[in-house]
């Protein structure tokens, strides 16, 4: 376990990417009652580092997403942006949500190149770094087609390709795979390494598969069960790089740190289904 390791860069010039400290999220229910989902998470995250959060179902993993976004604010704490307070929507993140975010009546060119034409980029130009991501992303020969003419995974791939054209900063993903059978989350992933080690970006990526999180990661959080989650551990992934998702899985490092992480989630998974278990 790895908590209070240095995080890289964080003697470089600049600040961490997200500073979360002591972010309370609550929510009005039913009758008025406030509802705390997360309580006094704090979270580092160093400028081009990829950080996996795992936890059980409904802990606050995708909260602690939406308030990075600044889709939410905090009842507490402070989400601070390399440096700067958060005030309103992350301007500096991209977030590639699991449910898809393509408009069906546009062509895999079009979606891709949407966000610029948002920003004001001409048109042709916008169109030209949309066809250069597709190709980057393996879709260069797909460009008109629809949505519903792509695979899961081709539609994914035109999702990753529409959050990084406009070069984020940040990228925040929720569950970005989970739709996808084994094999095409492989292939995702290390398309996913590839572009994050072109790019070095830094990455919350919010996963569910313990594997996914190791195979991918400079560093895997877990959550408790909620309510009031909390972060309860942190490990460094000291695996090398650059990694392939299925070879990495093989090696012998990679079965000790699982073993050591699942020790610690699987009595809050379990204390997680016990909990739903109770409110139903």
């Amino acid at each position: 376990m790895a908590s209070g390791v240095e995080q890289p860069g964080e003697q470089g010039v600049l600040p961490p990417a997200v500073d979360l400290k002591g972010v309370r999220i609550a929510f009005e229910s039913v009758g008025g009652e406030r509802f705390v989902a997360v309580e006094g998470a704090d979270l580092r995250v160093a400028d081009g580092e990829f950080v996996a959060i795992v936890g059980p179902t409904g802990c606050g993993k995708s909260t602690l997403l939406n308030a990075t976004a600044g889709l939410l604010a905090p009842a507490a704490g402070t989400v601070t942006v390399f440096g700067e307070p958060l005030a309103g929507l992350n301007r500096r993140a991209g977030y590639l949500f699991q449910a898809e975010a393509l408009f069906p009546w546009k062509t895999a060119l079009e979606n891709v190149a949407i966000g610029l034409d948002v920003a004001g980029v001409r048109h042709g130009e916008a169109r030209e770094r949309a066809s250069q991501w597709l190709t980057r992303v393996g879709l260069g020969a797909f460009a008109a087609r629809y949505p519903h003419q792509l695979s899961g995974g081709q539609r994914k791939r035109v999702g990753l390709a529409q959050v990084l054209i406009r070069d984020p900063k940040i990228l925040l993903m929720d569950e970005p795979f989970g739709p996808l059978d084994a094999q095409t989350r492989q292939i995702m992933g290390n398309m996913l390494l590839s572009l994050w080690t072109s790019e070095r970006k830094a990455v919350m990526f919010v996963t569910h598969d313990l594997e996914e999180a190791i195979a991918l990661a400079d560093r895997v959080v877990i959550m408790g069960a909620g309510p009031a989650s909390r972060i309860i551990g942190e490990w460094r992934v000291d695996l090398p790089r650059p990694r392939d998702i299925s070879e990495v899985r093989m090696e012998p490092a990679f079965h000790a740190l699982h073993k050591e992480i699942w020790s610690a989630l699987r009595d809050e998974v379990v204390k997680g289904y016990r909990q739903a278990e109770e409110a139903a």
